[in-house]
């Protein structure tokens, strides 16, 4: 079986600029780690690849040159190799043009590992966009099933994958044949900590970079010009004013206060 997560590196950190012509984040000199609920997806697949014989997990990401960090932390926690699409034609796509990148780029691992992926996996959603569109989007441009919202993989095997869905009322178990997408939430695993032995072959990985021409990409269809979603504007929230501490020696004294201070202002 051979198993692809798709991963973004993005912000570490809540200092976040915008640029105001583009609407797009602005990367260069900022912190960045694995987009957090992708490392739940990378665990996903190791635990997947640990259960199925003769499995092989592949990392994707699109990105800046500093992406392949990412890529090497995920194969430090077990994935087996990873693929960089770096090009700055990708610059600037929302989820329409990442979509379609990553799907492009996942033909391309196909084709150059001389394996057909059976599964790929991506996290709920990115910290920067959260939007939860790419997973979907990857399944409809490779036009095959994908659920999104996956809590729990309860069997997979050559021919379909049951997963759980996580719903607002309880949760959906649903069965689909592969290959197939899932987009995973963080109550599906604890991801693992790096081990020396990954850590030393992520250091020593050869990670294949690709540019928009080398996954045979429709340049109409990446980057900010290939994007149909325009940014026509991006604030900071205004910073919140008033408030009222409540005091009190004790707990119930201040819950004493907060009723009498409710009560004059009528809201009791």
């Amino acid at each position: 079986m051979h198993i692809v997560v798709c991963i973004k590196q993005t912000p570490a950190t809540a200092n976040i600029q915008i640029d105001p012509k583009t609407g797009t984040l602005k990367r260069e000199g900022m912190a960045a780690a694995i987009n957090p609920f992708d490392e739940y997806g990378i665990e996903e697949a190791v635990r997947i690849k640990e259960r199925v014989p003769n499995s092989v997990v592949s990392v994707v990401t699109m990105g800046p040159p500093q992406a392949e960090e990412s890529l090497r932390d995920a194969i430090s926690r077990g994935v087996d190799q990873g693929f960089h699409l770096c090009d700055r034609a990708f610059a600037g796509a929302d989820t329409y043009a990442t979509s379609y990148a990553l799907q492009m780029g996942i033909r391309k691992i196909a084709e150059f590992t001389q394996k057909k992926v059976d599964l790929i996996i991506c996290g709920k959603q990115t910290n920067d966009g959260d939007t939860g569109h790419v997973g979907p989007g990857i399944a409809a441009w490779l036009d095959i099933p994908n659920v999104a919202y996956v809590k729990k993989v309860e069997e997979i095997n050559d021919s379909l994958i049951r997963v759980h869905r996580m719903m607002e009322d309880g949760v959906d178990v649903l069965e689909m044949p592969l290959p197939a997408v899932i987009a995973v939430v963080k109550e599906i695993n604890e991801p693992r900590v790096p081990s020396l032995r990954g850590k030393m072959a992520a250091k020593k990985a050869v990670i294949p970079r690709w540019t928009a021409e080398d996954i045979k990409a429709d340049k109409n269809k990446i980057g900010l010009g290939g994007s149909p979603t325009i940014v026509a504007s991006s604030f900071n929230p205004p910073p919140r004013t008033g408030g009222v501490k409540v005091e009190g020696a004790t707990p119930e004294e201040k819950a004493k206060n907060l009723v009498a201070k409710l009560l004059e202002m009528k809201v009791l």
